[in-house]
């Protein structure tokens, strides 16, 4: 938002540019399921939540045309029953959908269970776009009389960002308490010349108008450490890749071959750093735990 031309300054985080997530896809999984944690949570906020009997979800364009490749359906579970993408740990996916698949139930915001058969509660309109964004998902509540307790929708605008249908994209991205506030590298660049600081310590102090130098650094260290998590749990793990294709994954008998290898080869850095990459794109595609 910052580089548009035109556009006001806004508030633009580190935390924003690089999100705790799962894959495959931050636009088609990751944003689902914080629109459906959203919405869940929001009935628990509002004290509607014991009142629901049943729930539907509704997925159009985009959402609904590629959702199952993407693991839109699993991400919309996951985000009803109260789980966010940054704490989701990718081994308990398959007994979680196991246990909600089995029991037609799915306990709401993690508390309030309510029936849910999957065919006929998650919706998949292949042929529908709604009129805000390709990737739309709709939410309804209903109480035991079959009425409409809550409806919302969501559009996933990229990146993980979602909007409510109604709500302005952005909203709540002010940048008045920023000390440096920009929206171009140009006009970043100007401020270093102005004040003398390094990017870095521009982006810091514009980080710290919101929160303390532990918080700061606590959140980076846990992107780094989910970071490095992925590459050593892509290097571990076996098997084939979800999606019907049969692909196998390549990246634990290259590091097995590069490990045998030792450091006599002066290029060898590169192919570690080519190992981490195909490593991460494994993960990614499995479904795991990744930054965005």
């Amino acid at each position: 938002p910052r580089n548009r031309p035109g556009a006001a300054a806004m508030s633009l985080s580190v935390f924003d540019l690089f999100k705790i997530g799962v894959g495959p896809s931050s636009s088609h999984t990751v944003g689902p399921m914080v629109a459906a944690h959203r919405f869940a949570s929001g009935l628990e906020g509002a004290g509607r939540l014991a009142g629901v009997r049943r729930v539907q979800v509704d997925l159009y364009g985009s959402l609904a045309l590629t959702g199952k490749g993407h693991a839109t359906d699993t991400a919309v579970l996951l985000g009803l029953a109260g789980w966010r993408p940054t704490a989701v740990d990718p081994d308990a996916v398959p007994a979680f959908l196991a246990t909600v698949r089995g029991d037609r139930r799915v306990a709401l915001a993690g508390t309030h269970p309510v029936p849910f058969d999957e065919p006929a509660d998650l919706l998949f309109h292949t042929t529908e776009f709604l009129p805000g964004h390709p990737n739309g998902v709709r939410f309804r509540a209903f109480d035991d009389a079959g009425r409409a307790v809550a409806d919302e929708t969501y559009y996933s605008v990229g990146g993980g960002f979602v909007v409510r249908d109604g709500e302005p994209e952005g909203a709540g991205a002010a940048a008045a308490a920023e000390p440096h506030p920009f929206r171009t590298a140009d006009e970043l660049l100007a401020i270093g010349d102005r004040t003398g600081l390094s990017v870095p310590e521009i982006v810091a102090a514009n980080e710290l108008a919101t929160r303390t130098r532990e918080e700061l650094d606590a959140g980076l260290d846990r992107i780094w450490a989910v970071m490095e998590g992925c590459i050593a749990r892509g290097c571990r793990t076996e098997g084939t890749l979800p999606g019907g294709l049969g692909v196998k994954r390549r990246a634990p008998g290259l590091h097995r071959s590069l490990e045998n290898r030792g450091a006599a080869d002066p290029l060898g850095l590169m192919d570690w750093v080519s190992l981490f990459a195909l490593a991460v794109n494994e993960e990614n595609a499995a479904g795991g735990k990744v930054v965005t």
